[in-house]
């Protein structure tokens, strides 16, 4: 514990100093009583309470005072705290396959409501970045704690080319989370990447061992998540009035094999992700803090709870306050 003004527990002083002067009367009450009669007599002249009794109330009262006079000092606790430090990297999947309809109401729409559960869920102090990815990667919501704006992102997302580049997308969401810098200094924030993918790649030049050994490297475990059937198929409308159609099979290979190498988890279907057992499992990385408190208020308030009940006591028993 430490003090704000320190100089102030001088007054502590005065507690031993009343203590002295409390055991000075018992002595005085005593001897002024011994005058009148023969100390033998007196339990059979009058009713003498017992000790504890007798000096209760002053100790409560003494109590009190002390707790008071401390609160004038301005004392700070340290305690033991829960970071709230940590970031969450959405990598959406927005190729083209991710239009398929095997999945309701379809693959994008189901990764989106997905994605809206853990925006939803995201615990106060953590941030959050979305990327997005086809045959490209963009970082479409930069870390933040605007819930309104990560909203907006996914609700807007919409399918585009053909191509997935999924490693890539991979390995800008872990520079994304290591751009996030910790307000205590040599603390790194922890960070957890959720994907949301169809599988397979076809676009970029980093492979899916690679992303996952990044990711494992700057300790930013990869939740991968696969979304899609064996069944999936896209239409392509074309000149004349004709529909191409495109089958576009789930892949998860590559999703196990970045999770599996990043040291995260593969879970299939955006339904089944456990979004509160996601949260857990980073939170239980985020570690503590030493954290400073001010307790005035509670010294002061415990004084004055003492010196009432001092007084209560001896108002009770002896007809006065001390």
């Amino acid at each position: 514990m430490s003090f704000e003004a320190p100089l102030l527990l001088l007054g502590l002083l005065a507690v031993p100093a009343a203590v002295a002067g409390y055991a000075w009367l018992e002595r005085r009450r005593d001897a002024r009583a011994a005058a009148w009669a023969a100390p033998a007599l007196l339990p059979n002249m009058i009713e003498r309470p017992p000790p504890w009794r007798r000096h209760l109330p002053t100790a409560l009262l003494l109590t009190g005072v002390t707790l008071l006079l401390v609160g004038f000092a301005r004392p700070h606790a340290t305690f033991s705290v829960k970071r709230q430090e940590a970031t969450v990297v959405l990598v959406l999947d927005v190729s083209g396959s991710m239009a398929a309809n095997d999945t309701r109401p379809s693959r994008l729409g189901a990764a989106r409501a997905a994605a809206e559960r853990f925006i939803d869920a995201l615990p106060s102090g953590y941030q959050m970045s979305i990327v997005a990815f086809s045959d490209h990667t963009s970082v479409v919501a930069p870390p933040t704690r605007d819930l309104i704006r990560l909203r907006f992102v996914v609700t807007h997302a919409r399918s585009g080319p053909q191509g997935t580049a999924l490693a890539a997308a991979v390995s800008r969401g872990v520079d994304v989370a290591n751009s996030v810098h910790s307000s205590s200094p040599g603390h790194r924030v922890p960070a957890l990447i959720v994907l949301f993918s169809d599988g397979g790649q076809t676009a970029g030049r980093t492979t899916p061992q690679q992303a996952g050994a990044k990711a494992a490297k700057a300790h930013v475990p990869v939740t991968a998540v696969s979304v899609g059937t064996p069944d999936g198929v896209v239409s392509q409308p074309l000149k004349g009035g004709f529909t191409e159609r495109f089958q576009v099979p789930v892949k998860p290979a590559a999703l196990q094999t970045i999770a599996r190498e990043s040291g995260g988890r593969f879970v299939t279907g955006p339904q089944t992700v456990d979004v509160k057992a996601t949260y857990a499992r980073l939170s239980a990385r985020a570690g503590h803090r030493r954290k400073a408190v001010e307790v005035t208020s509670a010294a002061a308030g415990g004084g004055l709870a003492f010196m009432l009940a001092g007084a209560l006591l001896s108002g009770l028993w002896f007809r006065r306050l001390t």
